[in-house]
């Protein structure tokens, strides 16, 4: 027998105590109110389109500048961020917003292979600086940084090491774009 079930046929005034509290325990998370991010609140699916949504289908973004990394990452980080905001669909609506973001992307050696003095993994860096503001007045709205990373080996093939190194560059980019978006969607559903 458990302990807890001693303490249940012990006393019924525990039991009632014990019932009474859990009850407000519900009562007062109940009261919590979730609402979705992105979504309707109504409760009805499809019902209509969220603030945060149309939000974010306002924001202008500026091109990214590949100074400071090769075309590939800000192409794919350019792509993944229209993709969130206009959800896929290509936003008619008039923009409200500008999103300005600067990166770059760094590689360095994390792994070496013994005896032989040669690298065996690397690891792809992409630290990148947003800011968001107003169309109209220029006002700064949210400013952020963020930054991922990701591994990939590398071996004897000269393709493999390119495409790996790629591909790296394209985890990175959306990871990176999540972080973004995913910032300033919370940013607009604070103001809402």
């Amino acid at each position: 027998m458990s302990l807890f079930d001693n303490i249940f046929r012990s006393s019924n005034m525990l039991r009632r105590i014990t019932l009474c509290a859990a009850l407000g325990v519900v009562m007062t998370l109940s009261a919590c109110q979730v609402r979705p991010l992105y979504g309707t609140s109504t409760g009805e699916f499809g019902g209509g389109t969220s603030p945060v949504t149309a939000e974010m289908a306002a924001i202008d973004l500026d091109s990214i500048p590949s100074q400071f990394a090769n075309d590939d990452a800000s192409r794919v980080l350019y792509n993944e961020l229209i993709y969130r905001f206009e959800r896929g669909a290509g936003s008619p609506e008039k923009k409200r917003y500008r999103l300005k973001v600067l990166m770059d992307v760094g590689s360095s050696e994390v792994g070496v292979e013994r005896f032989a003095d040669v690298p065996s993994a690397y690891t792809t860096t992409m630290n990148s600086t947003f800011v968001l503001s107003d169309l109209n007045t220029d006002e700064t709205l949210l400013t952020g940084r963020a930054f991922k990373s990701a591994s990939y080996d590398f071996s004897s093939q000269r393709f493999a090491n390119t495409r790996a190194y790629r591909n790296a560059q394209e985890r990175v980019a959306k990871a990176v774009a999540d972080d973004i978006s995913a910032r300033i969607a919370g940013y607009f559903a604070s103001r809402s």
